[in-house]
């Protein structure tokens, strides 16, 4: 069985440098993705006030959030964030 590594050397060798710099592209755009996405949920889960600018400016993927913690057995958040928010209101 051959390494990632070596599979991707060997691909390197036998792509013409238009084809390198496009998979080389999309290689960058997503990792720059998955790194993205690690460090706004990590804001996220940790800092309310966070959640709640995003609420304001971006529900859909505060939505998504609390989607993926319920999904992963942590309940209560979205309760706790709404209570606080009504609360901060009076």
């Amino acid at each position: 069985m051959r390494s990632p590594a070596s599979t991707y050397l060997r691909m390197a060798r036998t792509m013409d440098p238009l084809a390198k710099k496009i998979f080389k592209g999309v290689l960058v755009a997503e990792l720059v993705g998955i790194f993205g996405a690690y460090f706004l949920f990590k804001k996220m889960n940790t800092s309310q006030d966070f959640r709640q600018t995003m609420s304001k400016k971006f529900p859909f993927i505060l939505e998504v959030y609390y989607k993926s913690t319920e999904h992963s057995g942590m309940y209560g958040i979205r309760e706790q964030d709404q209570e606080k928010w009504l609360n901060s209101k009076n």
